[in-house]
């Protein structure tokens, strides 16, 4: 059942959505307006409306005039959506949520669902990604060089590359849609509040360029944008080893058996600096009203780097001694909370250490599409040509120091509920660089990573747009049409052994020194920070290599060819009364999915060992939709949706890489791996929303929605797979037939993705956007933009076994689901002054990180809630500063950490500060 746990903001939605619905300030509105002279009226359509207003009017519009259920966001005006990156403004949209990595909103949620559900298009095309899967990581995007976002909730026919939670299509400038030439130029300064350290300033900027205008008697428009951002990486964190686990008798001695213990933990600050550069530019074409031509182009390059400078402690019994000299590991002064948790104490015997983690990622993405719109009488042709291409390139590298002569073993108290963070006190001082050595440490020398992923897609649409024959009442026109997508990706990850150099055992010299970061807000004092790439070059060896066995698994390609064929026929018609407009049709898409890898076979003779593996699939889905809108009296809308919705494999899922073994007591064979033979996931979903508008000035909503997932994708272990091929390559090789303890099989147990039953989810939608002088004129100015949502589901997933350790073995909620995401804005604007405040919080969650074996690994998220303020002020008309604006914007004002945790929030993972970010500009549009 929904939960609909109220809270103040639910509360007012709904208190605002039952005043609108009486009526009452709708009859005093017409009142006023009948009482006014008509030339009156005319006098106040000619008001321009500038700022806060301008790009809320323009959402407004955009909600209202379409025929799906969408939310919208409108630059207030070129070059001046409010936030670094586009996540920032998608993620304060009714029923859409962030997720924060680096301090930044880059992964974005649709209605409960984790990003995977969801599509991304531009300018109506799919874009690549440079992650390991096809969801798009929208800091990539800067907000300057995007004119607006529409996401479309319920699809139709004729969207394509439409997702099954939603599809979010981000726009660029029109430059042929604009009266005049603009422009416009901005620059802002930022801080962090964390500061400097290890190198690194806490300081950042971004610089941008817009021009726009048209030519040859309004014939030729350009449109160009350029934006340059560089902004600090500033980060502390306290980190727990995952899993949480009710240990043994004498497993970690001290400590009772039956207690949930962590074995280890580290403290780190992070520093560092992202640079982006993005590049837009659009070209219209339009010598008559028969024919217009669009050229886009968009580029962004993003170079970014940090060091994680942390202290590192085993409280797991591993400190370097062996048997018969091993020392183990005692714990004095246990405290163990009511769920059985440890939550503090003092351990003896342990060997930290102090790790340099340094990460290098360059990433590029080019994208080009060119658009032919044609008029034949009634007929309107569309041909859209498209081609876009990402790349990521990594680098990763670790140092590993300890004190010596080993093992110097340490007595560090832990108290894991002692504040903000977890803290841990260390008996000896680790701030001497000198005393610190890089030698082959409990966890080695180091190691390294050179990931590198490439996602190519190209395009090609053709659409028609006929006028219905008569007779058809119902209709005004349809459309008939077809895409052809072709993507493919790849990825390669060489990985290595960082080894000590011909000097042997060293400390890191002054010259590779920064200043000591302090870790005193997890109780851990001063440890060194060092130049780790520096370190490498100097003292050690760093030879990556794909050859590895356990490497083989991990390069693959990822092919996807994709016919969409679709009809759509456009409703415009009234029933009794009631104008409806809408949409009706279907799509048909034609699947050929298909991976190469390798997988290693050490049985095999030398030279014989990788073997390819190649598989696919192909399949045709039938996805019908209708979307209907009914116009009722005083600006009321009604709208209900039907469609059966899909959302692709997970890229990485389809690869074909595994890792193959034979039990040779049993002769059954094994593996785990990808599965190119997936299926989609598939919904059937119904919509329903009414909205109340007054104009385009504000409007109230309340929606409700159900998804019934007919199928869902788990990672399981199962059996019934058929190796044949495999089996038959490992039979080749004589002395493996002779350890067979019973004749070979061809059919075992394969750990992969697969597709299994879905269920439901459902949802419901509060929003309103009310500027208040609604209400009173002494309120004008001042308004808010509010929405509430409610996600339930009964869909419990099988964990990925990799995941286990974190979240358990159990079933889990659906990843990316919070049951409630407010997001609440008030803004005042007079008179040039603007004033802009915004809060959004959402409820737990299960979301999706990264970890170091470049693998994603999922965590229980607590819940964030996350404040942020913009003031400004721009110079009117009638001033000598005409087209200048200023302003102060300052993002994460309370502090708002992310935490993560196993299972209960007393058994805490990663536990991050970012700061806050303090930002001071200047526009100025021409």
């Amino acid at each position: 059942m929904l939960n609909t746990k109220r809270n103040l903001l639910s509360v007012a939605l709904a208190s605002a959505i039952t005043l609108t619905a009486t009526g009452v300030h709708a009859q005093t509105v017409d009142d006023e307006a009948k009482a006014k002279p008509k030339a009156e009226a005319t006098e106040l359509d000619t008001v321009t409306v500038t700022g806060i207003r301008r790009g809320i009017e323009s959402a407004i519009s955009v909600k209202r005039d379409s025929s799906s259920i969408v939310e919208a966001i409108s630059a207030e005006d070129i070059g001046k959506l409010p936030d670094v990156s586009i996540a920032e403004s998608i993620a304060r949209l009714p029923g859409l949520a962030a997720q924060r990595v680096a301090g930044r909103a880059q992964a974005i949620s649709v209605r409960g669902l984790s990003p995977d559900f969801a599509t991304t298009l531009l300018n109506g095309r799919e874009m690549v990604s440079t992650g390991d899967n096809r969801s798009v990581e929208f800091d990539q995007y800067p907000s300057e060089l995007i004119s607006g976002v529409t996401v479309y909730k319920t699809p139709d026919a004729g969207l394509v590359g439409q997702g099954l939670s939603g599809t979010l299509d981000m726009q660029t400038v029109r430059p042929l849609s604009y009266s005049e030439r603009v422009i416009a130029v901005s620059g802002r300064y930022q801080k962090n509040s964390l500061g400097e350290a290890a190198g690194e300033d806490p300081y950042g900027n971004r610089l941008n360029f817009s021009y726009v205008d048209k030519f040859a008697d309004n014939t030729i428009g350009l449109a160009i944008g350029i934006s340059h951002s560089e902004m600090s990486k500033q980060e502390n964190q306290v980190g727990l080893y995952e899993p949480w686990q009710a240990i043994g008798d004498n497993w970690r001695p001290g400590v009772a058996a039956g207690t949930f213990y962590s074995d280890g933990i580290k403290a780190l600050r992070r520093t560092g600096n992202a640079k982006r550069d993005g590049v837009m530019a659009t070209l219209q074409f339009r010598p008559n009203n028969s024919w217009t031509s669009t050229l886009d182009t968009f580029y962004t390059k993003a170079k970014e780097h940090d060091t994680a400078n942390q202290m590192e402690i085993h409280l797991g019994d591993y400190n370097g001694t062996n048997d018969p000299d091993k020392i183990r590991l005692d714990v004095t002064d246990v405290v163990v909370n009511g769920n059985g948790s440890f939550v503090s104490g003092t351990a003896h015997n342990v060997y930290p250490l102090i790790r340099g983690m340094y990460n290098n990622r360059e990433d590029t993405i080019k994208a080009i599409g060119w658009n032919n719109e044609f008029t034949f009488g009634d007929v309107r042709v569309v041909a859209d040509v498209s081609w876009s291409k990402a790349e990521r390139d990594e680098l990763n590298l670790e140092n590993n120091l300890q004190l010596l002569p080993a093992p110097m073993l340490d007595s560090v108290k832990l108290n894991f509920a002692g504040g903000k963070f977890p803290q841990f006190t260390p008996g000896f001082d680790y701030s001497d660089y000198t005393k610190l050595y890089l030698t082959n440490t409990i966890y080695g020398s180091g190691y390294g990573k050179t990931p590198h992923v490439d996602d190519e897609l190209k395009g090609f649409k053709l659409a028609a747009t006929f006028p219905v024959p008569e007779g058809f009442t119902w209709f005004s026109d349809f459309d008939v049409g077809m895409n052809y997508a072709d993507r493919s990706k790849n990825k390669t990850q060489a990985e290595g052994n960082i080894n000590l150099g011909a000097q042997g055992i060293t400390s890191i010299a002054a010259d590779l020194q920064y200043k000591p970061v302090n870790l005193g807000f997890a109780g851990a004092g001063y440890i060194p920070a060092w130049n780790v790439p520096a370190a490498v070059g100097r003292y050690m060896t760093f030879n990556p290599t794909t050859t590895e066995s356990y490497l083989i698994p991990k390069q693959w390609t990822v092919d996807e060819k994709i016919t969409t064929t679709f009809l759509r026929a456009n409703i415009s018609t009234q029933i009794g009364s009631i104008p409806v407009r809408g949409n009706v049709g279907i799509q048909a898409q034609h699947v050929d999915q298909s991976s190469s890898s390798n997988y290693w076979d050490g049985s095999q003779p030398v030279g014989s060992q990788v073997i390819p593996i190649n598989a696919g699939k192909k399949y045709l889905d039938f996805l019908p939709s209708l979307n209907l809108a009914f116009e009722l009296p005083a600006e009321n809308t009604i709208r209900f949706a039907l469609a059966r919705q899909v959302a692709r494999p997970r890229v990485d899922e389809l690869r074909a890489s595994m890792e193959f073994g034979m039990d040779t007591n049993t002769g059954k064979p094994g593996s785990s791996g990808g599965n190119p033979t997936l299926d989609p996931w598939i919904a059937n979903a119904a919509d329903l929303s009414w909205e109340k508008y007054f104009g385009n000035k504000a409007y109230v909503a309340a929606a409700v929605f159900y998804k019934d997932l007919k199928s869902y994708i788990y990672t399981e272990k199962r059996d019934g797979y058929d190796f044949t091929d495999q089996v038959a390559e490992w039979l080749k090789v004589g002395t493996n037939a002779a350890q067979l303890q019973v004749p070979a099989q061809s059919i075992g147990y394969y750990t992969a993705p697969f597709n299994g039953t879905g269920g439901t989810l459902r949802g419901a939608e509060l929003t309103a956007s009310l500027p208040l002088d609604l209400f009173t004129d002494a309120l004008r100015g001042f308004g808010v933009v509010a929405s509430a949502s409610f996600n339930d589901s009964d869909i419990m997933i099988k964990p990925d076994p990799a995941n286990t350790n974190s979240v358990g073995t159990g079933p889990i909620m659906l990843p990316g689901l919070s049951k409630r995401v407010y997001n609440f804005t008030a803004y005042y604007e007079n008179s040039g002054f603007e004033v802009r405040l915004n809060q959004r919080k959402r409820s737990d969650f299960i979301g999706e990180i990264g970890n170091f074996n470049g693998a994603r690994t999922l965590r229980y998220v607590k819940g964030e809630d996350v404040l942020d303020a913009q003031l400004g002020y721009s110079f009117g008309d009638g001033t000598m500063f005409k087209g200048l604006s200023l302003f102060l914007q300052a993002s994460n004002l309370t502090n708002s950490k992310y935490e993560t945790y196993a299972g209960t929030k007393d058994r805490p993972l990663e536990t991050v500060e970012w700061g806050r970010t303090y930002q001071v500009g200047v526009n100025y549009k021409f």
